[in-house]
C-alpha cells in the first residue's frame, strides 16, 4: 500500500529543477554520443537519473502524454515503478521461439547496469487471435522504458533511458519529451460505481462448461483444467485507468500489482498474489498455487476457513496438479529443484490460497525466455495436461482472455520477475471487462465454482464501494 509520504504532492519548484537538470544531462550525453548507425551489437544503454522528491507514482503516471505506459511493484522488494514512452519496444503479433525472443531481449542488457530492465508481458494463448481491445497489446510486448518513474522509502528518482549512438538522432525529440513531462498536483478523485453488469459466460453457460469438464475427467481426458469468466461492466462517464490501479493497490497489500497501456486509451490492470517465477543470477524462486478461500469475518471464522481449505481433498487434488507440472517443468531447466513437501496457507488481505514454494539452481546457459515458455501456464491458470487443458479452454470460453492469466514482469541482466497475470482487468473508456477463473476437478460444483470466482472479482468490486457479488442488469 502507498503510504502518505508517498502520495504528497511534489513542490513545483523540485520538478522543475529535475526536469532541467535531467533535460542538461540528457543533451550533454547525446552529444557526445558519436555518429549514429552503428550495428545493434555495439549499442548500448545510458540510464540518467535525478532525484524528483516524494512523489505518488500513480498521479504522475496519469499526468504523461507519452506512450506506451506501464507500472511495476513486486510483492517484497518495495520499488514502484511508473514509466512512459519507449527507449526500445520489442512486439510481435505472434509469439516467437524462447531462442529467438532471448536474441531480441538481451544485446542491450548486457549494457551490465543492474537496473536496466525490459517490462513486458505475454498473451495467455498465442495461437488464438487477439480480439477487440486486446489487439494493441499483441502476442508478446517488452519494453525498454524511455522515462522511469522509481519510488523507493521517501524518495523518488526520474530516469531517461537512451540507446547510443542510436538515439543521438532524436536529440531535439527527446529534450522535447523532457520538457512535456508532467508532475501532477491535484488530488486524485473517486472511481465511479458502473451502472450495469455482464456476465460470459452467464450461469447456465458455466454450468454447462464445467460438467463438460467433469465429463473430461470421467473419461479421462483431463485432470484439471481452469476455467475462467469475464464480467464487464459500464460506467456513465470514462473510466480513470491510473487512478483504479492505485485504488486497487490500496485494497490488495502483499500482491504484485501491474498496469500495461500500449496505447491510449486501453489498459491492463491487475493485482496479482501469484509468482510465476523469480530469479536471481542463476537462482529461482516459483510457487504452486491452487485453492481458494475468503477471509472470515472475525477470527473464529477465519480460522475455521483456514482449517476448511488445509483439509479439502479436491483443492488439495487442485494444488497437487501444479506441484507436479512445475517439477516436470522446472528439473530439465536445473542442476538443483526442491519443492516443499507440504502445503501452507498463503493468507492475504481478502482470500487465501493453498501453497508449496519452488527453489532451484538454473543450468548454466538457460535463458528467462526458456523459463518463461516453459513454465507459462502452469496449472495453476491453465490445467493438467497442458495442450489437452488449452484445447478445452479454446473450445469452452467464449471470450479471449488476452494478457489475462499470462505472465507479466520483467526481465533484467542479472534478475527477471514475473507474476501470473490474475485478478485483472481491461479498461477500454467507460467499460471494464474484469476476469477470473477457477480450477476444476473431479468433484468439482459448478455454483461453487461460480462464488469462488466472484470472491475474487470482489477484490475489484471492492473499489467502487460495492459489496462483492454485486450485479445489475
Amino acid at each position: 500500500m502507498l503510504s502518505r509520504d508517498r502520495r504528497s504532492p511534489v513542490r513545483s519548484g523540485e520538478t522543475s529543477r529535475a526536469r532541467w537538470l535531467l533535460a542538461d544531462r540528457v543533451s550533454r550525453t547525446l552529444s557526445e554520443a558519436g555518429v549514429p548507425g552503428l550495428p545493434l551489437a555495439e549499442e548500448r544503454v545510458v540510464r540518467i537519473a535525478v532525484p524528483v522528491g516524494r512523489m505518488n507514482p500513480f498521479r504522475w503516471l496519469g499526468g504523461q502524454r507519452l506512450f506506451p505506459k506501464l507500472y511495476w511493484s513486486g510483492r517484497e522488494d518495495g520499488l514502484m515503478v511508473a514509466a512512459a514512452g519507449a527507449a526500445d519496444l520489442l512486439e510481435g503479433d505472434f509469439l516467437e521461439g524462447a531462442e529467438a525472443l532471448h536474441k531480441r531481449i538481451s544485446p542491450l542488457l548486457a549494457s551490465g547496469d543492474p537496473e536496466l530492465r525490459y517490462y513486458g508481458g505475454l498473451r495467455f494463448d498465442p495461437l488464438r487471435e487477439p480480439e477487440g481491445d486486446w489487439v494493441p497489446f499483441g502476442a508478446y510486448r517488452f519494453v525498454m522504458p524511455r522515462f522511469e518513474l522509481r519510488v523507493g522509502g521517501d524518495a523518488a528518482t526520474l530516469v531517461c533511458n537512451l540507446v547510443l549512438p542510436r538515439d543521438a538522432e532524436r536529440h531535439a525529440e527527446i529534450l522535447e519529451e523532457i520538457e512535456h513531462l508532467s508532475f501532477p498536483r491535484e488530488a486524485a478523485g473517486a472511481v465511479p460505481a458502473p451502472v450495469s453488469r455482464d456476465d460470459a459466460p452467464e450461469p447456465p453457460g458455466w454450468r454447462s462448461n464445467v460438467e463438460r469438464a467433469l465429463s473430461a475427467f470421467s473419461e479421462g481426458r483431463l485432470g484439471k483444467v481452469v476455467l475462467a469468466r469475464r464480467a464487464e461492466f459500464d460506467f456513465a462517464e470514462e473510466v480513470n485507468a491510473t487512478l483504479l490501479a492505485e485504488r486497487l493497490e490500496e485494497e490488495t497489500p502483499d500482491c504484485f500489482h501491474f498496469y500495461v497501456e500500449p496505447e491510449e486509451g486501453v489498459a491492463f490492470v491487475g493485482a496479482s498474489p501469484e509468482r510465476l517465477f523469480r530469479r536471481e543470477g542463476r537462482s529461482i524462486r516459483s510457487e504452486a498455487i491452487a485453492g481458494t478461500r475468503p477471509r472470515g469475518a472475525s477470527e473464529a471464522d477465519d480460522a475455521e476457513l483456514r482449517d476448511e481449505l488445509l483439509r479439502s481433498e479436491k483443492d488439495r487434488t487442485e494444488h497437487d496438479y501444479v506441484r507436479i507440472s512445475i517439477r516436470e517443468t522446472l528439473e530439465p531447466l536445473c542442476d538443483e529443484l526442491e519443492i516443499e513437501k507440504g502445503v501452507s496457507e498463503m493468507k492475504l488481505a481478502r482470500g487465501r490460497h493453498l501453497r508449496s514454494m519452488v527453489r532451484g539452481m538454473l543450468r548454466e546457459g538457460v535463458t528467462d525466455a526458456e523459463v518463461l515458455y516453459a513454465l507459462h501456464p502452469t496449472p495453476a491458470v491453465g490445467g493438467y495436461p497442458k495442450e489437452e487443458a488449452l484445447a478445452e479452454i479454446r473450445a469452452l470460453e467464449p471470450f479471449d482472455r488476452g494478457w489475462y492469466a499470462g505472465p507479466v514482469g520483467w526481465i533484467g541482466a542479472e534478475g527477471s520477475e514475473f507474476a501470473v497475470g490474475i485478478r485483472s482487468g481491461l479498461v477500454r473508456g467507460s467499460r471494464l471487462a474484469l476476469f477470473s477463473g477457477a480450477g476444476i476437478v473431479a468433484g468439482s460444483v459448478p455454483e461453487d465454482e461460480w462464488a469462488e470466482i466472484e470472491q475474487k472479482i470482489g477484490d475489484f468490486v471492492r473499489v467502487f464501494g460495492l459489496e462483492p457479488g454485486y450485479a445489475t442488469r
